[in-house]
């Protein structure tokens, strides 16, 4: 199923969206939607602030204005970067409760991410849990563009992307390594993917191995989709899908596919069925 690819994933939330909720399986989406509040990434490493040096004796105070000139190119380039960052998660926020940002601004508001190469060290215990909270973690995926439209974008055009109205999320699990992929349609049923993952830096590779599939009350119906051999190999970014991450944190998280589409991901919450 070529949708469910690394570079062909284009799932989104649905039109109503007060309050964002999955059908039957999956509880609303982290991201309150009545209102946007105010998102700070204060504790990003990006942020720092002036250094300033004085002398004693005769000699006064040196103002922070009389630093070298690269220590202060260096303090005015990260707090650029640091409110690109700030204003482009502020996009997708926005974009994840509201499906009303146009398409254009939500590709530059993810290649600006891609461009600033945050530090990825804390990313998959964001995107499948950590010691402290461990996985899985479920995310619904709000937003795709394919490569066309970004480079549309790129030279200036109007990108659009696209806001996918069927319910689909993905699981992932840093404890166990494994990955489930799903299309929810309410009561009619539901088809998901499972398999193992691997992580390298900031890339997520992965296999899928089952195929179970629902419809209504039936099933689910199990198959294997991979071969004997296969199934305890370790996923590489050689011959299989793959993300390269670029942001994480509780509420959203973004990456590129092997096949150089952009996405990016709301966090949601598991219930009982």
């Amino acid at each position: 199923m070529d949708t469910l690819h690394a570079q062909h994933f284009s799932f989104n939330i649905p039109d109503t969206v007060k309050n964002v909720s999955l059908p039957t399986t999956y509880g609303r989406c982290r991201i309150p939607c009545r209102h946007l509040p105010s998102f700070s990434l204060s504790s990003s490493p990006l942020r720092s602030s002036r250094l300033c040096r004085s002398l004693s004796g005769e000699s006064a105070a040196i103002p922070a204005t009389d630093q070298p000139a690269s220590t202060s190119i260096q303090s005015d380039e990260s707090s650029e970067k640091s409110r690109i960052v700030d204003e482009s998660v502020a996009v997708l926020k926005r974009a994840a409760k509201t499906r009303k940002v146009p398409g254009g601004e939500v590709i530059k508001a993810l290649l600006a991410l891609e461009k600033a190469k945050l530090d990825p060290s804390s990313f998959f215990a964001t995107i499948g849990g950590g010691p402290e909270s461990p996985g899985p973690r479920t995310w619904m995926l709000i937003f795709t563009a394919n490569s066309g439209q970004i480079s549309e974008t790129q030279k200036g055009g109007s990108g659009k992307g696209t806001y996918f109205p069927i319910t689909a999320v993905q699981k992932f699990d840093a404890t166990a390594m494994t990955i489930e992929n799903g299309v929810y349609l309410g009561p009619l049923g539901c088809l998901t993917f499972s398999g193992r993952l691997n992580w390298n830096k900031r890339i997520l590779t992965f296999v899928f191995d089952t195929l179970n599939l629902k419809i209504g009350s039936l099933g689910p119906f199990k198959f294997n989709v991979s071969k004997e051999e296969e199934k305890n190999r370790a996923p590489s970014s050689n011959k299989d899908p793959f993300f390269v991450w670029h942001y994480a944190d509780e509420e959203i998280i973004a990456a590129r596919g092997r096949g150089g589409g952009l996405a990016f991901w709301c966090r949601c919450k598991r219930v009982p069925t």
